[in-house]
């Protein structure tokens, strides 16, 4: 099958008739192409180091086997999504993925904070997953058909008003799926799970999707050039937004979270301003460096008993240097260092935005890019250099093994910082190397996806450089957030809290994630919560006391016959005269 799909020709079958309802006929078709190639190797190849790291993370865990029953249908689903060849069979695995998501978010469901985090990824992708449920009815009731084929072949001739509303409502989906603004809440919670459940979902399997969704209906978007600005729009801001609540995190994980959200948000941006080679370059590179760098946090985790509060760390990378020289393989890509994986794949993409003319869009893009080199640095220097040793030690109170767990798998706590295994440590070298070579010439899929997404910008970005011009703005941007934070985090040059006391409102805004969770909580959530309980009060008062009321009615109208029923012989003597009598005395009255 990636024999065909390396030649550029699609490989298809359809292995049963699935729905036929009348004219519409739904094969189980699976079809493969150069793009479900490119992603065939991300999922396949992250999840096996995933796997391959968590025999070690979770050893000793009592829901070992669960965990890895749950963790092979998270791939198997989303293997089977990319291998779609019609937008329902699509559908269904896609919501295959949230469920599995939320399996994995809330493993340890006796924890209410894993509990609640599950829930929320469950409840925000189904508001997300409507809006892509509503697109696929309104493209069967325009096209007659769920097939990619057929309907990347009729998107021309629909009216430009159609496609349209059918993209933006895809869109909806991908937005849930790949944690845009403003369903991207869900993301960041999602680190109540295991570490690798977190590297597999933000790197390879979910919040992907939603980039390979738009991707594969690039036929459909570039009908609509109003789709297209509302993505790149969407996806610029929520680069900035997350960079910028980064900036103030604490917490390592939280930090890679929001690092996962902005650099999905150049990937959309990317897909917006038609760099659809250089969106799923970024996916791919982006995959390695990001698996890297949460696995890397959980190797952090497991060497200091479980802490990820950056502040009270620093100097480990003489303690655990495999886990550090790693992460720092990871950081650089991530920032976008020159030579390497991420570098080639974000110029890509703000390249294109600038040769499109989208000055503004390429402006805040090259923003973000100096905020993310920033605020790794801020964390490498943290956990790895610092001006002190690490005072995390035992931070994880004793008997709590299940917060312990998350840490170093179970064992309890480490006698001292120490290196993790090389079950555990294996993987990182791998992702390290890929993290630095996987956006060099002939290792990059740039020709390679140019046979299946829109060629016209193959000479672009086949090549994998940028015009030098915004190339060089966005390196500088780059270099200064890394002096930047060299100089706060490393040199002392500025007092970080002394910064926060003179901006306080900024700081708390970006500290609060902008309190976006609270606008939600005070404008949907409780209002949703106070109509349920009222909901509940109407159906207790009114519905079961009209109901209870009958019943109880009844039940005192029977127990009054049933004192008619006395037994006694002469009692219904009594009581056949009586009738009798008013028998004879409405006769006679008469």
């Amino acid at each position: 099958m990636l024999r065909h799909a390396a030649e550029h020709a699609a490989w298809q079958v359809s292995l049963f008739t699935w729905i036929k309802v009348g004219a519409f006929d739904v094969p189980l078709k699976l079809a493969a192409d150069p793009l479900t190639a490119v992603m065939l190797v991300v999922v396949t190849g992250v999840s096996f180091l995933v796997h391959l790291y968590s025999v070690g993370y979770m050893h000793g865990d009592g829901g070992y086997p669960r965990f890895f029953a749950y963790l092979s249908l998270f791939t198997f689903s989303m293997l089977m999504l990319v291998l779609s060849g019609n937008f329902l069979l699509l559908y269904v695995f896609w919501e295959a993925v949230g469920l599995c998501s939320y399996l994995l978010i809330g493993f340890w469901f006796h924890k209410k904070s894993a509990a609640d985090a599950g829930k929320k990824a469950f409840l925000v992708n189904r508001v997300g997953d409507f809006g892509f449920a509503l697109g696929i009815l309104l493209l069967i009731a325009n096209t007659g058909t769920v097939d990619y084929k057929e309907v990347f072949a009729l998107a021309p001739q629909l009216p430009a008003a159609t496609v349209t509303l059918i993209c933006l409502l895809l869109f909806v989906g991908a937005a849930g799926k790949s944690a845009q603004f403003p369903l991207h809440v869900w993301l960041p919670d999602a680190m109540e799970g295991p570490t690798p459940v977190s590297a597999l979902i933000h790197a390879a399997t979910m919040v992907t999707a939603g980039v390979y969704m738009v991707a594969r209906c690039n036929a459909l978007f570039a009908a609509s050039p109003t789709a297209m600005q509302v993505v790149a729009i969407v996806g610029t801001l929520t680069a900035v937004m997350a960079a910028a609540i980064a900036l103030t995190q604490t917490d390592l994980k939280r930090i890679m979270a929001y690092s996962t959200v902005s650099q999905l948000g150049f990937m959309f941006l990317g897909l917006g301003v038609g760099a659809w080679v250089g969106a799923i370059f970024h996916l791919f590179t982006h995959a390695f460096f990001k698996a890297l760098l949460f696995l890397g946090s959980g190797s952090v985790m497991h060497a200091i008993g479980g802490d990820c509060d950056i502040t009270r760390q620093g100097r480990l990378l003489r303690k655990i240097p495999w886990t550090g020289g790693t992460f720092l393989v990871g950081a650089l890509a991530l920032a976008g260092f020159p030579g390497f994986s991420g570098f080639f794949s974000k110029e890509m993409i703000l390249g294109r935005a600038f040769e499109e003319g989208h000055y503004v869009l390429y402006g805040f893009g090259v923003l973000a890019a100096a905020g993310t080199a920033f605020y790794v640095t801020r964390a490498v220097i943290s956990v790895f250099f610092g001006r002190r040793e690490a005072d995390c030690l035992g931070a994880v109170p004793a008997g709590d093994m299940h917060d312990a767990h998350d840490a170093h798998g179970g064992h309890g706590h480490p006698p001292g910082v120490h290196e993790s295994p090389w079950v555990m440590l294996g993987p990182l070298v791998i992702l390290a190397v890929m993290s630095l070579i996987a956006g060099w010439p002939g290792i990059a899929p740039t020709h390679f996806l140019a046979g299946v997404l829109p060629a016209a910008e193959a000479a672009v970005e086949g090549s994998g450089h940028a015009e030098w011009i915004p190339a060089a703005i966005a390196i500088a941007a780059a270099f200064i957030g890394f002096i930047c934070g060299w100089l706060v985090y490393q040199r002392g040059a500025v007092d970080p809290a002394a910064l926060a006391a003179r901006w306080p409102g900024l700081y708390r805004l970006s500290f609060n994630k902008f309190y976006i969770d609270e606008f939600y909580s005070a404008v949907i959530v409780r209002p949703l919560l106070a109509l349920a309980r009222g909901a509940l009060r109407f159906d207790l008062g009114v519905i079961d006391g009209i109901v209870n009321g009958v019943a109880e009615l009844a039940r005192r109208w029977g127990a009054s016959l049933a004192r008619l029923q006395s037994g006694r012989v002469r009692d219904y003597l009594l009581f056949m005269a009586l009738g009798l009598a008013a028998v004879l005395g409405v006769l006679l009255w008469r």
